[in-house]
């Protein structure tokens, strides 16, 4: 808790959240302003009230009741409307840096290394990206600057009251000492149920959204009780946070009524022991409402600005996040030739457990270069390095005979086509996944790409044809057919390097006959890179890049590699025995 505690006065965050404000100065100038200008109205009315009853009520000047009355409506309505301009205003200022900040976290979390994605659960960082900001919104909604209207507010009120009759004022103030008392230990106990409150959130989004997105292992392994359990423990954890937090309410409300009664009633015992005037009493009593409306939500409004400070100090860890993918690279040539060169390459995900060691290899432009090898030996881990989604620790990536730190981060990865064993489709269109959205390729573009691999009758057989929905993560699709899309896709951008990452593995024996001649065509002329656990569809390929925990240990064709009896002869005799049991 003190860490959370020395959140609160770290002007630094609060400078830097404001930061974002400085586009829409005019709008916080504007709610500074009305706080000023609402603080100083506050006690004209209880003034009115006074000199009304006090002179003339008492004298029955019945004309001037009525002319002050009519003043008194017209300065409710103008403080209405100030109220209710000057909560638009700082909503507003609010949302707009809200929506800021959100895009530039995005933004962030988009060019982040892939890295980042699996030392960070995904519920992280979207309650990063959607409650954090969120809070953050609070901060001037209803926390810095309402707080401070509320503050003027009080001491216009208490510099009425001392100026009006500041003997009553001292004795209507006597329970004023519990009310800071109660207002402090509710403060301390809604900022700890909030912080658990929070905590909560996180642990909801991040376990809901994993366990959603793995929906299909829970039900096969027959774990929905087991995991419910779990569930039920994280949002009992939130209930309890909330109960807390309610139960702080529920005693700090009626405290606050106790202490305004206790005020009232010392008025009014003072004042007729004292021969008040009846104006000057009336004029206190609302002077005491005035007072303590501000005190009844300005320990809430304290907690919320802390937890708005807090959560901009989460996002801003996001924001600060230097594990990026740098586009520091200027080489955007029109057309790369597709040279590919690893040299010498070491990389490890963590610390020293390196995946690649000493990698070396050369593909040049228009070969195609297979990579085999047992599950972790490595190969996935080349075709992450080439688009750069890692960097490495030792040696060079190179193409053309340059290095790839060298290049336009856009311009490299645009000429990279990649398809993944693991298809991933977005909620939409079969148009929409196929382009990604790019309103710069045409439907007739599409079609004659999902021609080549004899897709188009299949797509056109879907209701709505290329209009398609195909749900979140392609769910009205089997593996096999959300893999053909993917195929579509490296088509249609037309790289100068395609890489083939276990691209039939999901395709069944048919599928795979259909789309070897398209796979041909595509690869002609182009550098290719296949990775692949069926060693038939490599046989073709110009070289053979046996892995082994990392390390290159053998190269050569397939007849070669199979003379030499060594890795991928056993590989190749193992997978066809394999197919001999199967088949008999």
């Amino acid at each position: 808790m003190p860490e959370n505690k020395k959140s609160f006065f770290d002007f630094g965050l609060l400078r830097r959240v404001f930061g974002y404000a400085a586009p829409y100065k005019k709008k916080f100038y504007l709610s500074v302003v009305l706080a000023i200008l609402l603080a100083v109205i506050t006690p004209v009315r209880p003034l009115l009230i006074q000199v009304t009853v006090n002179k003339y009520i008492a004298n029955s000047l019945a004309d001037m009741v009525v002319k002050v009355t009519l003043i008194q409506i017209g300065l409710i309505l103008v403080e209405t409307a100030m109220r209710f301009l000057f909560s638009l205003t700082t909503a507003v200022l609010g949302q707009s840096v809200v929506k800021d900040m959100r895009i530039a976290t995005y933004k962030k979390i988009l060019n982040l290394n892939l890295s980042q994605f699996d030392k960070t659960p995904i519920g992280t960082l979207t309650t990063r990206t959607i409650n954090d900001i969120e809070s953050i919104n609070d901060i001037f909604s209803d926390g810095l600057v309402p707080i401070i209207a509320d503050l003027l507010s009080i001491v216009c009120v208490l510099v009425f009251m001392f100026w009006s009759d500041w003997q009553l004022t001292l004795i209507a103030l006597i329970p004023f000492p519990i009310m800071l008392i109660a207002t402090y230990y509710f403060k301390e106990s809604i900022h700890r149920s909030f912080f658990k409150v929070r905590n909560a959130v996180a642990n909801l989004n991040a376990f809901v959204q994993e366990h959603l997105t793995g929906m299909s292992v829970v039900q096969a392994f027959a774990a929905e009780k087991k995991e419910f359990e779990k569930f039920k423990t994280i949002n009992k954890e939130h209930r309890n946070a909330n109960i807390k937090a309610i139960f702080a309410y529920s005693v700090f409300f009626p405290v606050v009524e106790i202490v305004l009664a206790l005020s009232i009633g010392l008025i009014v015992w003072y004042g007729a022991g004292q021969r008040a005037e009846a104006g000057t009493i009336i004029s206190f009593i609302l002077c005491l409402n005035l007072l303590f409306r501000p005190l009844r939500v300005i320990a809430d409004k304290f907690n919320v600005l802390q937890m708005g400070i807090i959560a901009s100090e989460r996002v801003f860890k996001v924001l600060d996040n230097e594990d990026f993918a740098d586009n520091n690279g200027t080489h955007a040539p029109a057309q790369v030739k597709g040279a590919i060169e690893f040299e010498k390459v070491w990389f490890a995900y963590t610390d020293d457990s390196y995946v690649l060691k000493d990698v070396s290899f050369k593909a040049n432009p228009g070969e195609t270069i297979a990579i085999v090898g047992h599950t972790g030996s490595g190969k996935t881990t080349i075709i992450s390095l080439l688009n750069r989604l890692y960097h490495i620790q030792k040696g060079a990536i190179k193409i053309d005979d340059i290095s790839i730190e060298e290049f336009e981060l856009g311009c490299l990865r645009k000429n990279i086509g990649v398809v993944l064993q693991d298809v991933f489709l977005f909620s939409g269109s079969v148009m929409d996944n196929i382009t990604l959205r790019n309103p710069g390729i045409s439907r007739e573009k599409v079609m004659e790409a999902a021609k080549l691999i004899d897709m188009h009758d299949f797509i056109m057989r879907l209701p709505g044809g290329y209009d398609f929905n195909v749900m979140e993560r392609g769910a009205t699709l089997s593996l096999g057919q959300r893999q053909l899309l993917s195929f579509i896709r490296a088509m249609l951008y037309s790289p100068s390097v395609l890489i083939l990452d276990e691209a039939t593995s999901s395709v069944d024996t048919e599928s795979e006959q259909l789309i070897q001649h398209a796979i041909d065509t595509l690869i002609k002329g182009r550098t290719s890179i296949i990775i692949a656990h069926r060693l038939s569809t490599i046989r073709k390929a110009n070289k053979i890049i046996v892995l082994d925990k990392g390390e290159v240990v053998e190269t050569g064709t397939h007849e070669e590699l199979l003379k030499k009896g060594g890795f991928y002869a056993q590989l190749y005799s193992m997978q066809f025995e394999s197919k001999s049991a199967v088949a008999g």
